[in-house]
């Protein structure tokens, strides 16, 4: 009899963690910000993770000398909550904002309006959040497993900081849409289900974004 309790103890911990730890693909994750997402393929990032993006083959070396920022934005809106405020998602936009500036303009020269010559970028944080992280390869022991579901049940286990985001990138004279990027990233992570997120936890994804972009646009078209 114990050891038929203990099996359905198991079966439920293993039931709770699945449903716990499980993450949608990238494109169940579509915002609505970009134009045309069955463009976008799948690439490496110079910093060897993966994006989503494409480019229009009509961009050539050098057509862009300068580059306009249009504020970040949150699509769809955001609301703040208890384990999100208000004060982390204004610090995450401006965080977002200044690594985009100091990256791309070490490549561009950034200007105050759009023009000839001009790289639009527009870009929005389309998802903030904490989610149980995953089981470790080790946490699927037997004697182990119950226990990570305890701890998940309880509240006590860690909690990753997840991020994403979608760019456009518009010709400054024309409007046109020239590329589009999605991505995806997981920041510091949260100790428990009650701490609170601030924009530190998601500081290196941001930063990791734009030098990958201005990394990536440095080697094909300046």
């Amino acid at each position: 009899m114990r050891s038929n309790r203990s099996l359905s103890l198991l079966f439920a911990a293993v039931l709770t963690l699945s449903a716990c730890s499980s993450k949608k693909a990238p494109n169940e994750m579509h915002a609505g910000f970009l134009q045309d997402y069955s463009l976008l393929s799948q690439r490496q990032a110079p910093s060897g993770q993966t994006v989503l993006s494409w480019v229009s083959p009509g961009v050539s070396r050098g057509q862009y000398t300068q580059v306009y920022f249009a504020p970040s934005v949150f699509y769809p809106r955001f609301e703040p909550s208890e384990r999100i405020p208000g004060a982390t998602l204004t610090n995450v936009l401006g965080y977002y904002d200044a690594s985009l500036k100091y990256e791309l303009g070490k490549v561009l020269t950034v200007v105050d309006k759009p023009g000839p010559h001009t790289l639009v970028v527009r870009p929005a944080i389309t998802r903030v959040a904490a989610s149980t992280q995953g089981l470790r390869f080790y946490e699927w022991l037997p004697i182990t497993l119950v226990a990570a579901g305890v701890s998940t049940a309880t509240g006590i286990r860690d909690q990753d900081s997840e991020i994403s985001t979608e760019l456009s990138f518009e010709d400054g004279a024309t409007g046109a849409v020239v590329a589009e990027v999605m991505r995806m990233g997981t920041g510091v992570p949260l100790e428990n289900d009650r701490q609170v997120m601030t924009a530190d936890n998601v500081k290196a994804v941001l930063d990791g974004w734009a030098c990958d972009l201005r990394e990536a646009y440095a080697a094909v078209y300046r």
